[in-house]
């Protein structure tokens, strides 16, 4: 359902926010941006969108460019206008996340036959005009510092593109997740009971333990590392932190 979504920047007269709005919709694994009578005749090529656009350059090569609105809006079958700005008149008005909410459960029905889902944003300076707003469907906006809510298109449009890619994933929790550590092996009994005597032998060389004494600090190292579910490298890596310990007491102690 992600390649039913699209992203219109009207107008847009920077071209770096055109490169930022590419890199930001990819990060949520769109594709689709649309440009409508962009200021710049050959933005797609401006260093600055390039730049900007970093790993996104094929999202950024591949842009529709439309005369207008309507155009741009011809494949869509639902629209959301992405504004800031109270309107007397116009569509019914939702937030960001019912938005995405509304587009998902669009997509889900109709995506087989046809059905497509287009966010707007307008102009850098001025945001989108009535007549604009007017051609979607819905105003949608984000609910952001009432005094001080404008944000940057791109911004915007990052902004629109993760609650979108959240609400159509949803069904799909293994793609929402964090990615899975890559495998390592793990520490065995052996090595963590290693470990210990090390660590012990090195606390003991710093004078962090007294021998005669040692109350539970071992039992608590001992619980520490058991939860830790140490790997082999790990446990390498903390009897390298011994090692050193225990050399510089030594070394301390001779010069003393």
């Amino acid at each position: 359902m992600l390649t039913g979504v699209s992203f219109v920047m009207v107008e847009p007269s920077h071209p770096g926010n055109v490169g930022s709005a590419a890199r930001a919709i990819k990060t949520m694994g769109f594709h689709e941006l649309v440009l409508v009578n962009p200021r710049h005749e050959a933005v797609l090529s401006h260093p600055d969108a390039v730049a900007l656009a970093s790993g996104a350059a094929d999202v950024l090569e591949q842009a529709r460019v439309c005369a207008t609105v309507q155009e741009a809006l011809g494949p869509a079958t639902l629209s959301f206008a992405l504004t800031a700005r109270h309107r007397d008149l116009g569509p019914p008005v939702c937030d960001m996340r019912a938005a995405a909410v509304a587009a998902s459960a669009h997509l889900r029905t109709h995506l087989h036959e046809g059905g497509r889902v287009a966010i707007v944003v307008g102009t850098e300076r001025s945001g989108l005009t009535n007549e604009q707003v007017s051609l979607c469907n819905w105003i949608c906006h984000i609910p952001a510092n009432p005094d001080y809510s404008s944000l940057n298109v791109a911004q915007a449009l990052q902004l629109a593109a993760y609650e979108l890619r959240y609400s159509l994933l949803n069904e799909r929790p293994d793609l929402l997740a964090p990615a899975p550590r890559q495998k390592q092996e793990p520490a065995s009994g052996a090595a963590v009971e290693a470990l210990l005597v090390h660590w012990e032998q090195a606390m003991i060389s710093i004078g962090f333990l007294d021998p005669d004494h040692p109350k539970k600090l071992m039992p608590r190292m001992r619980h520490l590392f058991a939860k830790a579910a140490l790997t082999r490298e790990e446990a390498d890596l903390l009897r390298g932190v011994c090692t050193a310990m225990m050399a510089q007491s030594k070394s301390r102690h001779a010069g003393s």
